[in-house]
């Protein structure tokens, strides 16, 4: 298949969460599968700090926003074995600091931002003479190329057989504008409906996505269902019932090169099903990164944003009751200013059981995933998740809410014994976390237990090659919709 993935962020050019990851290792897994992958991007300040070679190609075109115009340019490279990757560059809109936003909220053009972005994606295949069959966009700053594909651009003969596919990554992002910003689309007012774009007087790029692509995705079962309601849909759970029947559901997967103890370059020492004796080692390390005894007490560890969807007010709430239990808590990840008081406070009330680092840094995420005997997620709600599924890898048994992809990937030892890989708590109160705390402290204490346990985790193997082959199956459902559509339309 003739693939191109629209994405506004791809590691290593530009990552600001899961989502720049995602896009690089579905392209590669896609490649690698055969596919004729092709990635578009904005063109950031720091794309080319990843070292790249970029190389400028030679068509320019002017974009139409409303009132005025601004010039597209397009950079090329590649990574992997051969994955192309294209660049949108505009140096008013993309040559900033960061990605969304400063430290005063988000950025007030971001509308414009990704409305330019989004018709130099389809100027782009229509000047290059591209005819992918496959256009998969994701999140919602890439919205509007499925309305754009079948209203401004329906009579561009390349994208005549052409399938859109959105997946939405988090719902809580939408790209919600005011109504001034419209205009800037092209698009006429008649699409300023509630039945289209229209959102409680603003209009609203993920809803765009979501009602004009082909197919939808997201990237957990649970959550697939958890966002027809009101407490996950943000408004939109009367859209997703409405197109219930064209929603999927794929799990992201996890690089092994790179989350995998066995070669782990960033740990004290390797170790892997077959030799578990220096895990110690690297529980001992990890201690002493955080100036924490390493005694016969479970480390706990968090690896996470700084906000309430990741649970940090249950957790700040809880951590009282928590400290009853035999454990130590270390935290690594930046986030709300109120977060970091709050456990600068908490780690100054217990300094020999809780130890925080205000930052992230990859290398001491690795030490961190290695060394903690439990990993800590007790998310609000979370879509999908990788970190529990790199916590199974490492060994360390995840404690997680019940919601979205923790849901779906760890089993309860409670409810399934044999099959247990972590525990889990529903109701999103200090009670219920507290209680599947105690239950991971006291089995922690059975060694035995604990070992079949954490080995039952590090059998678990969810590869990109496996994502790949089920976004191929969505693909050619998505190609099937329209051909049965433009059959309808000939007749």
């Amino acid at each position: 298949m003739d693939i191109l993935l629209v994405t506004p962020e791809i590691t290593p050019f530009a990552r600001v969460g899961g989502l720049g990851d995602v896009s690089h290792h579905l392209s590669r897994a896609l490649d690698e599968r055969g596919h004729h992958l092709r990635v578009i991007t904005p063109k950031y300040r720091y794309t080319e700090a990843a070292g790249y070679p970029l190389t400028r190609m030679s068509e320019e075109v002017t974009i139409p926003l409303a009132h005025q115009e601004k010039v597209a340019e397009f950079f090329s490279t590649q990574i992997g074995n051969g994955v192309e990757v294209y660049f949108v560059g505009c140096d008013a809109l993309y040559d900033r600091a960061e990605l969304y936003g400063n430290e005063f909220g988000d950025y007030e053009d971001n509308a414009e931002r990704y409305i330019f972005f989004s018709r130099a994606v389809l100027e782009f295949v229509h000047r290059f003479d591209l005819s992918p069959e496959i256009i998969h966009c994701h999140d919602w700053q890439t919205g509007l190329i499925p309305v754009y594909v079948k209203t401004l651009y329906q009579d561009l003969k390349n994208l005549k057989n052409t399938a859109t596919v959105f997946t939405f990554h988090n719902l809580g992002a939408q790209g919600v504008f005011m109504q001034y910003d419209f205009p800037i689309t092209g698009l006429g007012w008649d699409f300023f409906t509630p039945e289209y774009i229209e959102f409680h007087g603003k209009f609203n790029f993920a809803k765009a996505g979501l009602i004009f692509a082909d197919l939808i995705s997201t990237v957990s079962q649970k959550y697939a269902q958890e966002v027809l309601t009101p407490e996950y849909g943000f408004g939109l759970e009367g859209v997703l019932r409405a197109r219930q029947k064209e929603i999927c559901a794929v799990l992201n997967g996890v690089d092994y090169l790179v989350w995998d103890p066995a070669v782990d370059k960033d740990i004290a020492e390797n170790f892997s099903p077959d030799n578990l004796a220096p895990k110690a080692q690297c529980r001992q390390n990890l201690a002493q990164a955080y100036d924490l005894t390493a005694d016969d007490a479970p480390l706990v560890a968090i690896i996470s944003r700084l906000v309430d969807r990741k649970g940090f007010d249950l957790i700040t709430a809880a951590v009282d009751r928590l400290m009853t239990l035999e454990m130590k808590l270390i935290v690594l990840g930046s986030g709300d200013d109120k977060y970091h008081v709050s456990l600068k406070d908490i780690a100054a009330a217990y300094p020999d059981r809780i130890a925080v680092k205000l930052m992230y840094d990859n290398s001491l995420a690795h030490k961190v995933m290695a060394g903690a005997d439990i990993f800590l997620m007790p998310s609000r709600y979370e879509p999908c998740g990788l970190e529990q599924l790199y916590s199974l890898k490492y060994g360390t048994i995840p404690v997680v809410r019940s919601t979205g992809g923790l849901a779906d990937t760890i089993i309860d030892c409670g409810e399934d014994p044999k099959n247990g890989n972590g525990f889990k708590f529903l109701n999103y109160t200090t009670e219920d976390l507290f209680e599947a705390m105690s239950r991971a402290v006291k089995l922690f204490r059975d060694r035995e237990s604990w070992k079949k346990l954490m080995l039952r985790g590090m059998s678990y193997n969810f590869t990109w090659d496996t994502v790949a082959a089920e976004y191929e199956n969505l693909y050619r459902r998505a190609q099937e919709k329209v051909s049965s559509n433009n059959v309808a339309q000939i007749k």
